[in-house]
């Protein structure tokens, strides 16, 4: 029995089967082997097997989504451990499924194992919720394009005079088309507000031929990009309910340039509101695999690519990097363009990702306030160079410059 673990059980996941195997003191073979079925009733007598051979912890392969009702049937009873699955690798030809779960123990055990974060049912809960709303956002945006294939089917040429397909004119404009209107003019005069384009530039892009089936098209796909938008909203209003006791963190989160609320509740749900799992800054870049990588052999490094991590955060992070990088005065906006001449931009925008990620984590972890310093920074940078430019100057010349340091101290760029 180990001492951290205990007596251990690991599980090979299969759709319809799971095949158990509990490392028995003295067994290092794993002597007691089961087989059970993926049912809930399955599950149940699993439970009750492992709990009357007196397993403390329990560890499976993260196998597509059918770990999961195994972890919900037994997360309440064990010490639960779920491994990635190309970690538990089988030398080639030699693969069953108990030598599988077997392989499961003793790399536990002698720490070759690389195990996934898992989070509570509450925060589970969340990630649903925000997950969901991501694809559905992926689904508008494919819906979008779908749309704009439909009308140049039917030569249409709107979409490179309004600023948004989807915007109030735009709808206006596509929902006449769908309902019959052949009339250029009159749905060029369906524009709201101030467009980019005159009425007669509309005019003339919307004088096209739309068939029958087009006109369909166009209806179906509004009406699915409408449902989905309620869809979202329906989400947004469960989601502000749930994370109602974290609104203040959310709000610490939104002082951020780059972070609006979407994105804020999206980081909560991924990392949690405390980010307890994650004790340091450098694990958590780690785990999102946001930090530069390391493959080194015989004292070379070959590659400092990052590693695959927390696929939803580490696009949340990317979409925030470039909303901070765009941040008129931030401090991200002097990082983004300090480090672009040196590493180009698409390492650069990864660069402010990571260290947006550090900030995140502090205002999380430790419950801080982000202040930005970035106005001051950038002119305090700025005026030293300009110091040390004239300097050089004056020291060509043969002058010998005294300065005094400015009352205030240098501020510290947010770490």
């Amino acid at each position: 029995m180990h001492p951290l673990y205990g007596k251990i059980a690991g599980i090979d996941v299969h759709k319809k089967v799971l095949y158990v195997v509990i490392a028995s003191q003295g067994a290092p073979g794993g002597d007691l082997r089961a087989r059970f079925g993926a049912t809930r009733e399955d599950l149940a007598g699993l439970s009750a097997w492992l709990t009357q051979k007196q397993v403390d912890t329990v560890v499976m392969e993260s196998t597509a989504n059918y770990w999961k009702p195994v972890w919900l049937a037994l997360e309440s009873h064990f010490h639960l451990l779920l491994a990635q699955a190309r970690s538990n690798a089988a030398p080639q030809g030699r693969k069953t499924d108990y030598a599988d779960a077997l392989r499961l123990v003793k790399r536990l055990l002698s720490d070759d194992l690389r195990l996934s974060y898992v989070p509570e049912p509450e925060q589970r809960d969340w990630r649903s919720i925000t997950r969901t709303r991501v694809e559905y956002g992926r689904n508008i945006v494919r819906l979008r394009n779908w749309l704009e294939g439909i009308l140049e089917e039917g030569q249409i040429k709107i979409s490179g005079l309004l600023s948004d397909l989807l915007g109030v004119s735009g709808r206006r404009m596509l929902r006449a088309l769908a309902e019959g209107q052949t009339d250029a003019r009159q749905l060029a005069a369906l524009g709201v507000g101030r467009l980019r384009a005159s009425e007669q530039e509309l005019a003339q892009a919307l004088d096209g031929q739309l068939r029958p089936i087009h006109r369909h098209l166009l209806r179906q796909h509004l009406d699915h990009i409408e449902w989905l938008e309620r869809q979202i909203g329906q989400l947004d209003a469960a989601l502000s309910q749930m994370l109602k006791e974290h609104q203040d963190s959310i709000s610490r989160l939104c002082q951020v340039p780059g972070i609006a609320v979407n994105a804020a509740e999206q980081i909560i749900a991924e990392l949690g509101p405390r980010a307890e799992t994650f004790p340091t800054p450098g694990q958590l870049a780690s785990w999102v695999g946001v930090c530069p990588g390391r493959e080194q052999s015989a004292g070379v490094s070959k590659t400092d690519a990052s590693p695959k991590g927390n696929l939803s955060m580490r696009c949340v992070l990317t979409q925030c990097a470039w909303a901070a990088a765009r941040t008129k005065g931030s401090y991200f906006e002097a990082l983004f363009h300090r480090l672009i001449p040196k590493i180009g931009v698409h390492k650069a925008i990864w660069a402010v990702a990571h260290r947006l990620l550090r900030i995140v984590w502090r205002i999380l972890h430790l419950g801080e306030q982000y202040l930005e310093r970035g106005l001051i920074l950038q002119h305090a940078a700025s005026l030293q160079r300009r110091f040390r430019r004239l300097a050089k100057h004056m020291a060509l010349l043969g002058y010998t410059i005294q300065v005094t340091p400015p009352p205030h101290a240098n501020p510290q760029p947010p770490s």
